[in-house]
């Protein structure tokens, strides 16, 4: 008899555990330091617009109906932390560190995620256009219930990533490397660039019919109809 073949299981992510202090400092300035220390603060409502926040360090905060458009956050850290419908265009986090990090109902524009490390982070619900995660690494990510526009993975590197009830619209994957990346849950797929970085993805056979032109078009087949 011949052996039998062990069908590979596609690892799920492990969600973070986001337990903020029953008491939060409230940061009342419209404003934020370079290098700052923020340690269970609140920033509530706050327009944070063109802040300067680079390599500033958020443990155990939450953002509430903010907006980050323009800021500055290259190299930040955000840990143990929440961002509740915030709004960001703009706003730049390249090289940032997320980690145990719940992101809810926000609205992203051109937000400059590049370099950056996703870790145990929950995208959940919300719409984000041209977010740029070239060259990220995402471990342990949640996109759930959310839409997804013209996002660019390209070379980026992802492991235990889910896309639970997402929408994504002509995603970039050019040079991503994927492990365990799980998109049968998500509502609609289509690809821009990169089909052939699918390999290390679980997809449906429904999501590989819809991706069929895509496949096509990375190995150089004409799709005619037959005269």
């Amino acid at each position: 008899m011949g052996r039998m073949t062990r069908r590979k299981t596609t690892k799920v992510p492990r969600r973070p555990a986001v337990r903020l202090p029953a008491a939060l400092e409230r940061h009342g300035a419209a404003d934020l330091e370079p290098d700052g220390d923020y340690d269970s603060v609140e920033f509530a409502g706050l327009d944070l617009t063109g802040a300067d926040g680079a390599g500033a360090r958020f443990m155990d905060c939450a953002l509430r109906r903010c907006v980050l458009d323009a800021a500055r956050l290259p190299g930040a850290r955000l840990i143990d932390s929440v961002l509740e419908e915030v709004r960001g265009a703009g706003t730049d986090l390249a090289g940032a560190t997320l980690r145990d990090v719940e992101l809810t109902d926000t609205r992203l524009g051109g937000v400059q995620l590049h370099g950056a490390t996703l870790e145990r982070v929950v995208v959940r619900g919300g719409k984000a256009d041209f977010l740029n995660l070239r060259g990220a690494r995402l471990t342990d990510v949640v996109f759930e219930d959310c839409v997804l526009v013209d996002p660019d993975f390209g070379d980026a590197r992802l492991e235990r990533v889910a896309f639970e009830g997402a929408t994504i619209h002509r995603a970039d994957l050019s040079g991503a490397r994927l492990t365990d990346v799980d998109l049968r849950g998500a509502r609609d797929l289509t690809l821009e660039r990169g089909a052939d970085r699918l390999t290390g993805a679980v997809i449906t056979p429904d999501q590989l019919l819809t991706l069929a032109p895509a496949f096509a078009a990375q190995v150089g087949v004409e799709v005619k109809s037959a005269e």
